[in-house]
């Protein structure tokens, strides 16, 4: 059961004050892959937002970083074409779009092609492109001339992930090899059926591939030599960043406590209760139904030891409760038979994932075969000191420090049990718990903030501009 609010002369001054921080929160928060322009675009005529006040300069003496200029300066006036396979609330189009924000912050002239729309009317795409405009970005038919004519006239082409790429056939054509030279191609993919030829057979033509991981970079690297005798251009590795707003929150106590008292009382859980999340679209490459046997499996662990703890729970953040999908069904069955509904919450898929994050005490990072290009919950996780029970595979060995700021366990079945005992482990050693979630945030604040991402993306566009001057730009 939720935990009742307590009674007192407290609740009539605290319940407005509450309803007020819960609005204005909501208005700014960041979501994983930046959702928080979607967020503002949807509640904009409310236009309220609240501030953390940070007497920096007067403590320090030193510029906030907000007030630094932006790394991204030099492409002041510079035309960019962004090139994106689709329009979702998905990482790649979203970082895409973020990249967008950040170059118009400093005057570069930005226009926008998505590759793949659906037919009809979108009401996601139609928000977003919106929100784009509003932001000065021009949004162009991906298959018109006018898109062509931007193109051959732009300083950067940025193409977004390896399906981005049958744009240039379908569209350039004869003028794909006065394009390719300005060209970055940002690969997110890890999964095999993206190295069809089809797709990235222009690959090893580009000014260079930007990708969010070192791992995904080798992997892309050998594959792409292996399978099809391609060789991949100059390939920088750009780590991503937390946004401002995501950090605002994950640092003001008031609105990481009003949203966990609000998150929990929904879910029905008490404060004192432990809980483990996952945070992904629910899909077996995720690896819910692997997380639910080690969280099960956790249970008869403490209950083995007769370890007294508080209760715990397990939060799976991203269902599809409209589609009934086949694995969806899988994971319910699976809680029913084991007799932990009492335990397991299922939550449809959400824009607002920061509220989650400051109800939960522990991520669990589950990503299967070869894990997650990046995986961006994992530093917003981070950012709200909490610590992370990740799979050794793909971008989250480059995030999780064994052992300091989280534990890191291996894929596939082999991995429940290793999952199941680093949950008991960090049930059992709250100063455990505490210390590496405070590590983690450390870890954020060191490498992984919008503006170490802007200075990354910054050095490797200021390296694909000198390279495209060695080519004249035909008109």
């Amino acid at each position: 059961m939720a935990k009742q609010a307590s009674a007192g002369p407290t609740v009539a001054w605290w319940v407005p004050l509450q309803k007020r921080w819960l609005l204005a929160i909501l208005l700014m928060l960041s979501v994983s892959t930046v959702f928080a322009f979607f967020i503002r675009a949807a509640f904009y005529s409310c236009d309220r937002h609240f501030e953390v006040h940070r007497n920096v300069v007067a403590t320090t003496g030193a510029l906030p970083v907000e007030s630094l200029p932006s790394p991204l300066g030099f492409m002041k006036s510079k035309l960019v074409l962004l090139v994106s396979h689709e329009l979702s609330l998905t990482g790649g189009p979203l970082l895409l779009m973020e990249l967008a924000f950040l170059l118009r912050s400093v005057g570069a002239e930005v226009y926008w092609v998505t590759v793949q729309k659906p037919a009809g009317t979108d009401e996601v795409i139609y928000n977003l492109e919106q929100k784009m405009l509003v932001h000065g970005v021009q949004v162009m038919y991906a298959k018109g001339k006018e898109a062509v004519g931007t193109a051959l006239k732009a300083d950067i082409v940025v193409l977004n992930t390896a399906v981005a790429g049958k744009w240039l056939d379908g569209v350039l054509k004869e003028n794909i090899p006065h394009v390719l030279p300005k060209g970055l191609w940002w690969i997110h993919e890890m999964r095999g059926h993206y190295f069809k030829l089809d797709y990235v057979k222009h690959l090893p033509f580009v000014a260079g591939a930007m990708i969010d991981s070192h791992v995904t970079a080798e992997y892309w690297k050998n594959r792409t030599q292996e399978r099809l005798r391609i060789k991949m251009p100059e390939t920088y590795v750009v780590h991503l960043g937390n946004s401002k707003e995501l950090m605002e929150v994950a640092e003001d106590g008031v609105a990481k406590r009003v949203l966990r008292e609000h998150i929990r009382q929904s879910l029905g859980v008490r404060d004192e209760d432990i809980l483990f999340a996952v945070i992904n679209s629910v899909s077996r490459g995720k690896g819910q139904h692997l997380f639910l046997r080690a969280f099960y499996e956790s249970l008869q662990l403490i209950q083995a030891k007769k370890v007294q703890v508080p209760l715990m729970h397990a939060v799976i953040v991203g269902s599809d409760m409209a589609a009934q999908t086949k694995f969806e069904t899988e994971l319910r069955n699976y809680v029913i038979q084991k007799r932990i509904q009492d335990r397991v919450h299922f939550v449809n898929k959400t824009l607002t994932v920061a509220p989650y994050l400051a109800a939960i005490d522990v991520l669990v990072q589950n990503s299967q075969a070869r894990g997650e290009c990046f995986g961006r919950i994992t530093i917003e996780a981070m950012a709200f000191q909490l610590p992370v029970l990740g799979t050794v595979a793909g971008g989250t060995t480059e995030i999780v420090v064994n052992g300091t700021t989280g534990l890191l366990h291996t894929v596939g079945k082999e991995g429940v049990t290793p999952l199941a005992k680093n949950i008991v482990k960090l049930a059992t050693h709250v100063e455990r718990r505490l210390t590496m979630g405070k590590k983690g945030y450390e870890r954020v604040k060191q490498m992984f903030l919008e503006h170490h991402m802007a200075h990354r993306i910054a050095a490797v566009l200021k390296d694909v501009l000198r390279k495209s001057r060695r080519h004249p730009h035909t008109s």
